[in-house]
This record gives structure tokens, C-alpha cells and sequence, in this order.
């Protein structure tokens, strides 16, 4: 089953196509690696996957349910991660969580206590939970972040630069917990800059280029299909010259 479907999604800025007619289906179960350089459409795609933009054209499916027709379903089957994200410094970590739960619906209750507490301690932040959140470090803001995108249990999960501040202890944690995510049967959607993490975490990539995909499938499948056995920085640089 595909949960998530771009359909010739196009995004269009003052005549430039950001993102253009892209076209991804992507199965239930999977980390999906969206690789590219600065500027190539990642954010722009993840954004409006996420509801954020309005495509200048094109389809997004998301579990079966059309974001253009349908945006509250489609909405409440996804937990997004941006690149810069957005917290209310003011607050405690479990503030700030309760605060979210509020806004996807979610009353207080006894199971959505327990549901906080595993992902405060899923995430290695319990030990915060009472602190302001502008005494975090900027690598516990992003965990704290990602709490936030699961509390309702979303079956996609839409994650736009990951390990960005992330020190190596938190970089592996985060892997770790998006592969028994998707052992969980979520599906998630990440975009990188890190070759690395696309290896180590992802079961399938796509390669962004101005916009188009220019290569889509495993890391060994796009070595074969380069004609390389190098590594994939050296993969990555040729697919991208060969776009330009």
C-alpha cells in the first residue's frame, strides 16, 4: 500500500519551478531518503506535503486521503519535523507537549500522560520535562520537536534536515528510533543533506535536481545504475553534475 503519492506536484515562485512535476509513490513501512543540494526543491516539497504551501499544481495523497480535498485527514495522518522549527521558549518540555496535544485534539487523559512520558524518555529528555524550554540546548529543542510531531501517533512522518544541531549521541539516538518507527509500520519522508545518514537510515532514495527527480531507488541500485562502485558522495556529485 502507497502512503504517500506526489502526483506532478508543481511549485512555482515568480516563474521559477522550484518543484517540478515531481512524481513519487512511496510504500507503507518505508524510510524514504530526498537528496539534493541547496536550492534543488527538498523544502519546498516536504512544506507542501506538510500543508504548509499550496502547490501550484499537481496531487498529494497522503494514507488514501487527497490534502487538497480532504486537508483534516490528510493532516491528522502526518507529524512534521521542519528544519527550523518553532517553540515557545516560555514553556516547560511538558508544556509544550500538552500544548500540542491540545491543538491535534487531543484532552487530557490518563493515556496521553503515559504517551508523553514514553516519548520524553524515548527521546532521553525526561530528566527536563519541568525546565523552560529555553534552557535546552539547541539538540534537545529538535528531540523535544520530534516528541512533539508523535504525540498523536501519526502514521507518516515528514522530517526536513533531521540531524542539523545534533551532537553524535543524539544523531544515532534519533537513528535508532526512526528505524523502529518504521519496523512499526510508520512511513517517513526525510530530507538531507548528510549522504551518510541516507545509508545508514534510509531503504530507498530519490535525488533532487532544480526541481525534477533525476534518480530514485537504493544506494546499490543507483551505483549500478551510475556504473560506479564508489561510494555515494562520489555517486551524489555525479548525479547532480550530470542534472545541471
Amino acid at each position: 500500500m502507497d502512503m504517500i503519492q506526489l502526483i506532478d506536484l508543481t511549485k512555482i515562485y515568480r516563474g521559477l519551478k522550484a518543484v517540478d512535476r515531481v512524481n513519487l509513490d512511496i510504500e507503507k513501512g518505508l524510510c524514504f531518503g530526498f537528496l539534493g543540494p541547496n536550492g534543488a526543491g527538498k523544502t519546498t516539497t516536504i512544506r507542501m506535503m506538510a500543508g504548509v504551501l499550496k502547490p501550484t499544481g499537481g496531487r498529494i495523497i497522503l494514507n488514501g486521503h487527497d490534502l487538497a480535498k480532504v486537508p483534516s485527514e490528510a493532516k491528522q495522518c502526518v507529524g512534521f519535523i521542519p528544519d527550523r522549527p518553532f517553540l515557545y521558549e516560555k514553556l516547560t518540555g511538558l508544556e509544550f507537549l500538552q500544548f500540542v496535544a491540545v491543538l491535534y485534539g487531543l484532552g487530557p487523559s490518563p493515556s496521553l500522560e503515559g504517551e508523553i512520558r514514553e516519548l520524553l524518555e524515548l527521546f532521553e529528555l525526561s530528566a527536563w520535562r519541568e525546565e523552560l524550554i529555553e534552557s535546552y540546548s539547541h539538540g534537545m529543542k529538535q528531540r523535544l520537536v520530534m516528541c512533539s510531531a508523535l504525540i498523536h501517533r501519526p502514521q507518516i512522518l515528514l522530517v526536513d534536515e533531521p540531524m542539523v544541531g545534533l551532537d553524535p549521541k543524539g544523531a544515532r539516538l534519533v537513528k535508532d528510533i526512526f528505524r523502529d518507527q518504521t519496523s512499526g509500520g510508520k512511513t517517513i519522508f526525510m530530507s538531507t543533506h548528510s549522504l551518510q545518514v541516507a545509508e545508514e537510515v534510509c531503504d530507498e532514495v530519490a535525488i533532487i535536481q532544480e526541481g525534477r527527480i533525476i534518480a530514485r531507488g537504493t544506494t546499490g541500485e543507483l551505483r549500478r545504475q551510475a556504473g560506479m562502485d564508489g561510494n555515494l558522495e562520489d555517486l551524489f556529485l555525479r548525479l547532480t553534475q550530470e542534472g545541471d
